[in-house]
């Protein structure tokens, strides 16, 4: 019988690689922030930083992270065979696997979740152009990474954005309640008196 692969090991070994390699939870909370905070002007970065925790948590997500690193390393050392080699290495412009692998995990989200991937592959905001541009001059590949962490921010921004959109119609839904009971309310009182 074959190995069943725990889930806890396979976040925990998704988590580490982002880690290895310099994108923190925190980087992809801040451009989740930069997508939502014109919209929602009181927004904190605590809750985009609970939302990329949940998408993380998401085994399809932890999934093409590992593939992506993996492949990102393995051109890093020259380990691929050519011309695969050269053109991860160099992230050959017309090589859309990356952004296939990335784009993938984003329809879960919805349509919010495509259009944020979208822009975010052609604006590079924050630790994405980082990882595009400062550390591939150091030798590093990223030529998946950085197309995942636009997944993950483009999947959280959307959750966020659903989340905020539910929380605000349930507080509509509350102070409604709240207004038609305290009516209820006052036509018992002015009914009890008129028959008083």
């Amino acid at each position: 019988m074959k190995k069943q692969v725990h889930s806890i090991e396979v976040r925990n070994a998704a988590l580490a690689r982002l880690e290895e390699r310099g994108v923190t939870i925190k980087d992809i909370a801040e451009i989740v922030y930069e997508m939502q905070a014109p919209y929602h002007p009181e927004l904190t970065l605590e809750p985009c930083i609970e939302s990329v925790k949940a998408v993380l948590e998401k085994r399809e997500m932890q999934h093409a992270i590992l593939v992506g690193i993996e492949l990102d390393t393995l051109a890093e050392k020259g380990m691929l065979s050519e011309p695969l080699q050269s053109i991860i290495a160099q992230d050959e412009g017309l090589f859309g696997c990356d952004e296939t692998l990335a784009i993938g995990s984003v329809f879960a989200y919805g349509s919010i979740a495509v259009t944020t991937f979208g822009h975010l592959d052609k604006h590079k905001i924050g630790v994405i152009n980082k990882l595009d541009t400062t550390l591939a001059e150091d030798g590093q590949v990223h030529t998946f990474l950085d197309d995942l962490v636009a997944s993950v921010a483009a999947n959280a921004s959307s959750r966020m954005a659903h989340r905020m959109r539910d929380e605000q119609e349930a507080a509509v839904a509350r102070a409604e309640a709240e207004a038609l009971a305290e009516i209820r309310v006052e036509g018992k009182k002015g009914g009890g008196e008129q028959a008083g």
